[in-house]
């Protein structure tokens, strides 16, 4: 069902104000690497009191920003969908450029996350980057005018997939409301990478390949010797040139 223009500014309102806080801002930041946390984590992470990050837990939820999950005497929440994932990503970006008045843009982002980090359950950070590139760059993707920001997959890219190990049969078989492929805007390269279900899709890929490793507790990843050797070969040489993990 379509919403009407009205309804929508005042969604968007409500949207903001729910956002519109430091420690509800905190808790969204956070739950940006795709994974769940109790209240007490988030309380510690806010570093704000048990009983306040209650609050802004319940403010979270009725603005369906979050959901929660009951498992045993926990309670976990996490992000609603990727959709409000990407929606963080993209304020971060107008938050990026607000502390950067200089036309010339140098991003002040930490080096571990500007490499290679989560966006909810895609990959962000240069190397994401350097592969939408490629992927645009040798017409794997589309523009979908159907859609705005939305991509769609040629022969090409279903090859050029299919390489990083991705089943693309079982992928587009997925029935859904959520977008196969898109561009999420970067907030630290301020280029967008490849978001939706195939860029989903890629980062579980190249964790099972073990190109990629996990921080522990934290948003940034790290590409492993392997990883290096791998995205060379599919992106080119000029891979080398960004730093590497020593898995």
């Amino acid at each position: 069902m379509d919403v009407s223009p009205r309804f929508a500014d005042g969604r968007l309102a409500e949207i903001a104000l729910s956002m519109g806080e430091p420690a509800r801002a905190k808790i969204l930041c956070s739950l940006l690497d795709g994974h769940a946390r109790t209240a007490t984590e988030l309380a510690a992470l806010a570093d704000i009191a048990a009983s306040t990050a209650s609050a802004h837990l319940n403010r979270l939820l009725a603005a369906e920003l979050l959901v929660c999950v009951s498992q045993g005497r926990h309670r976990y929440f996490r992000l609603a969908d990727a959709e409000v994932a990407a929606a963080l990503e993209s304020l971060l970006v107008l938050a990026g450029r607000a502390q950067q008045p200089s036309p010339a843009f140098e991003p002040s982002t930490p080096k571990h996350l500007r490499e290679a980090r989560r966006c909810y359950d895609h990959l962000a950070g240069q190397w994401a980057v350097r592969l939408h590139d490629h992927a645009r760059r040798e017409a794997w993707l589309l523009e979908d005018e159907s859609r705005a920001r939305a991509y769609r997959l040629t022969d090409a890219g279903l090859a050029g997939f299919a390489a990083l190990g991705l089943d693309m049969q079982q992928l587009q078989a997925k029935p859904g409301r959520r977008v196969l492929a898109c561009a999420c805007m970067d907030w630290s390269a301020r280029s967008p990478h490849l978001g939706g279900a195939l860029g989903a899709a890629c980062l579980q890929s190249l964790l099972q390949r073990q190109w990629l490793e996990a921080e522990l507790d934290s948003r940034a990843m790290r590409l492993t010797r392997k990883g290096l050797a791998g995205l060379q070969a599919l992106l080119g040489p000029a891979a080398d040139a960004l730093p590497v993990g020593a898995g």
